[in-house]
């Protein structure tokens, strides 16, 4: 049963990283539940304080990961059209277009936004280039999460 957990969860951990780069698949709580999974093995190597640590981080990912882009959109200069159409242009690029949506969705908007707020289309391409900056932060705070938590599986299981 052990190996069939391990194993499973080691299959997560694989694919948490690979889904933390990739817009379709939730990377940070795919790892977390490979975690949880050799929680339930009898070596039990984390600790219920290690795990609501690590729980807290992947909630913590999942907010930053919708709140950044439009975050940068507003620190680029964005107005308020400006962010509204990033937020708009996530949630419509999420459920139109995956996975590529969740990309452009929030730029296009953003550059929608800003038109729609009588600005020229050179300056609409600053906050639209904020979405973006902001949508490849958050890509790397999910990978380097889920690194960490796959670290932390490897040291945990394999070498301890």
């Amino acid at each position: 049963m052990d190996f069939a957990l391990i194993l499973t969860a080691t299959l997560l951990i694989i694919l948490g990283i690979l889904g933390s780069v990739l817009p379709i698949l939730p990377g940070p709580p795919i790892v977390f539940g490979g975690l949880l999974l050799v929680h339930f093995s009898s070596k039990h190597p984390f600790t219920v304080d290690s795990l609501i640590l690590f729980g807290l981080l992947t909630i913590l990912s999942a907010v930053i990961d919708n709140v950044l882009p439009i975050y940068a959109t507003k620190k680029f200069n964005g107005s308020k059209k400006g962010v509204w159409g990033s937020a708009i242009g996530l949630i419509i690029g999420l459920f139109l277009f995956p996975p590529f949506g969740i990309i452009i969705g929030p730029i296009f908007g953003a550059f929608l936004g800003e038109l729609l707020d009588d600005k020229s289309p050179n300056n609409s391409v600053k906050p639209a280039f904020g979405s973006l900056i902001g949508f490849l932060s958050s890509i790397f705070l999910r990978f380097a999460l889920s690194i960490i938590m796959a670290y932390y599986f490897v040291v945990e299981v394999f070498i301890l």
